[in-house]
């Protein structure tokens, strides 16, 4: 029996296929033809008028025919010939902002998983001392390692190098890295998210920060004064006394309105992984700015009514740019 006083809570039954369908019905596209370019395993992919092909990731010449050995996007550079998939594992590039957890601890290093096909690498040497100290790491560094990051935390890092054999290399070797707490994780298929010029977003007016890892981890969370002090250390190229004060300072508890706006904030993030549509700070603020104005609850803004909302927007947003 639920307790008095108590909200109740809606079990919603899992439909395969329900988001594309109401894609479908708010575009109006269920007579359609289907494009040749997406195929599934076995489909066969046309080679005419192309003499002397190359096959690549993801076919197969079966009798004679190229046939798809995986589901996703048929993609053709010169005489090249390969099947991109559309939902992969991430693959590191040098640079990339990324956010994982923290596996294990192995030797002077830190063993990161960041939903990758193999665990990342954080060296002792490659993180952020406290007060920006640059100094060698000694024994009593390498005994005091769970004082950085535990196994099971969540943190901020940069991949530093990506290996021959495909492993990674992290650092945190910035104030703006490290340990996250106080916050949502939210898991985004990594082809969603849109590589951008700066992944670390402090949006001040509303209280929040937001990470968008390009490993498709996303970390919403209210803003910290700490936080805060890092972004303007960074920004500015150094750290001044009062932000060294405000970041030595235990962060005080998030209001109630802080709380909403991360939620909402992080729903939005939900429905533009729902609906197939790219994950960067412009659509995230679009989607959460529609539910404000819109007046939608919460709880409400997963289901399918502002999910058609949102799709019926960016139809016409798009329309509207191929205009101009």
């Amino acid at each position: 029996m639920a307790a008095a006083g108590a909200s109740a809570v809606t079990v919603r039954a899992l439909v395969p296929g329900a988001d594309v369908a109401l894609i479908e019905r708010v575009l109006n596209v269920h007579d359609a033809p289907s494009s040749t370019t997406f195929v599934c395993v076995g489909d066969e992919i046309s080679t005419e008028g192309q003499e002397g092909f190359l096959r690549g990731h993801g076919t197969q010449v079966v009798d004679g025919k190229l046939v798809a050995t995986v589901c996703g996007v048929v993609e053709r550079v010169n005489k090249l010939i390969y099947v991109k998939t559309l939902n992969s594992r991430y693959n590191a590039e040098q640079g990339d902002v990324v956010v994982g957890r923290v596996a294990d601890l192995a030797g002077k290093a830190w063993r990161v998983d960041l939903k990758s096909r193999q665990e990342a690498k954080l060296l002792l040497s490659a993180v952020h001392l406290p007060g920006g100290i640059q100094r060698r790491r000694n024994a009593e560094d390498e005994l005091n390692m769970r004082s950085f990051f535990r196994e099971g935390e969540l943190i901020s890092a940069e991949v530093q190098s990506v290996h021959a054999d495909g492993s990674v290399a992290l650092h945190t070797r910035s104030a703006k890295y490290g340990k996250l707490v106080c916050g949502q994780l939210l898991e985004v298929p990594p082809n969603l998210i849109k590589r951008q010029k700066q992944h670390f977003h402090t949006l001040e007016a509303l209280g929040v920060e937001l990470i968008i890892g390009c490993n498709g981890l996303v970390w919403v969370a209210p803003l910290r004064p700490d936080r805060l002090a890092a972004a303007n250390a960074a920004a500015g190229g150094g750290a001044g006394e009062e932000d060294e004060a405000a970041a030595a300072q235990p962060p005080p508890p998030p209001s109630r309105t802080q709380l909403e706006v991360v939620c909402r904030m992080a729903n939005a993030i939900r429905v533009l992984t729902r609906l197939y549509m790219p994950v960067y700070p412009a659509s995230i603020m679009a989607t959460y700015e529609a539910a404000v104005e819109g007046e939608v609850a919460l709880a409400d803004m997963l289901e399918p009514g502002f999910l058609e909302a949102v799709v019926a927007q960016e139809a016409q947003r798009r329309s509207s740019a191929m205009q101009e």
